[in-house]
């Protein structure tokens, strides 16, 4: 599977921005799908994650109420609306495809249950 993540930009504080992660080759409909993010200086951190069927998401508490991530199967395509926008959440973020380790979950949460990564894109929020 390859990923581009697209999206990123300059905003304000309490902006929003969109962001998409196109995939190409294998099916993508057979893929958990998530975002992370990292910060100059600090690890990679995970933010979203979304199942198979996008029917089950999961959301680092930091985002909740303010990020959405949804995909579209028939367009390959796994979106991170993005609200309420702070600072801190100005990082480059990436796309990554991979499957849930445990049997009582349908979306990955760690880096190790994820086996294809996008580039990244930049975000930066202005206060």
């Amino acid at each position: 599977v390859q990923l581009q993540a697209s999206g990123g930009g300059l905003v304000q504080a309490g902006g929003s921005l969109t962001l998409s992660c196109a995939a190409s080759g294998r099916a993508f409909r057979n893929y958990a799908m998530g975002w992370f993010r990292q910060a100059p200086g600090k690890e990679r951190e995970f933010v979203a994650a979304i199942s198979w069927t996008g029917a089950s998401t999961y959301y680092v508490d930091s985002v909740k109420g303010r990020f959405t991530i949804s995909r579209d199967n028939a367009k390959n395509t796994v979106y991170l609306q993005m609200n309420s926008l702070k600072p801190e959440d100005t990082a480059v973020y990436y796309c990554a495809a991979g499957s849930p380790a445990d049997y009582y979950r349908d979306y990955a949460l760690r880096e190790s249950e994820y086996d294809y990564w996008g580039q990244g894109t930049q975000v930066t929020v202005s206060s």
